[in-house]
């Protein structure tokens, strides 16, 4: 990890500080395991001899969702990785980052990881932190996650199918279930890279045996 890096380090503390009100989702803990995933997938993706690429790819999986409490506030209007752009470079010039290109790369990423509209990922770091991120809504910490998120909404513990798609975002019927079905489940289909496809399929097999099992015992399905 670029912890040794003393910008990394200052923006790990500004990024802590940051979101250290975010709801369990989003939280810190959430920026510190796309961290981790994002190191461990730009291992197999990126040239040993290429650190720039690597400080760039810590950087961002760092400030990833470091204008998540604006989205929160605005009730979803504005979108964390769209407003992440701009804070990502204010949060690198304040942590003394002099490298405007590094910084650009950063928050390209940043601002790319939605995978939304015309801000999709086009680089080999976008790719690796669209995937990292990902990978922590998929598998046992993906169900974690669900869960909690269902909790936080007074969602059910678990439905039918036929309700759980047919449920509103937000609603009674948003359970962990329903968030399988409408986005995870197809997680690993999205996947950018090639280290990152074959992690999603293992986490996803996982994770569908974990429902597979949750309807069987409940007897809901």
């Amino acid at each position: 990890m670029h912890m040794e890096n003393p910008l990394c380090h200052k923006v790990r503390e500004a990024v802590r500080r940051e979101l250290c009100n975010a709801p369990g989702c989003h939280d810190f803990d959430h920026t510190e395991r796309v961290l981790r995933n994002a190191e461990m997938l730009a291992e197999f993706e990126l040239k040993p001899e290429d650190s720039r690429s690597f400080l760039a790819v810590s950087l961002a999986a760092l400030l990833h969702d470091i204008a998540r409490p604006e989205e929160m506030k605005s009730n979803g209007k504005i979108c964390h990785a769209q407003a992440g752009y701009g804070k990502a470079i204010r949060f690198l010039r304040e942590c003394g980052c002099g490298d405007e290109e590094l910084i650009q790369l950063v928050a390209n990423a940043v601002k790319r990881h939605r995978y939304r509209g015309k801000d999709q990922p086009e680089n080999l770091i976008d790719k690796i932190l669209y995937d990292a991120d990902k990978l922590d809504s998929i598998g046992a910490v993906g169900i974690g996650r669900a869960f909690h998120f269902a909790g936080r909404i007074g969602a059910r513990l678990h439905n039918p199918a036929e309700e759980a798609v047919a449920g509103e975002a937000y609603g009674r019927e948003d359970s962990a279930y329903r968030e399988y079905l409408v986005k995870l489940r197809s997680v690993p289909e999205r996947m950018l890279t090639v280290s990152g496809r074959a992690a999603a399929a293992e986490r996803a097999e996982f994770m569908h045996e974990f429902f597979r099992r949750l309807c069987e015992e409940s007897g809901v399905k």
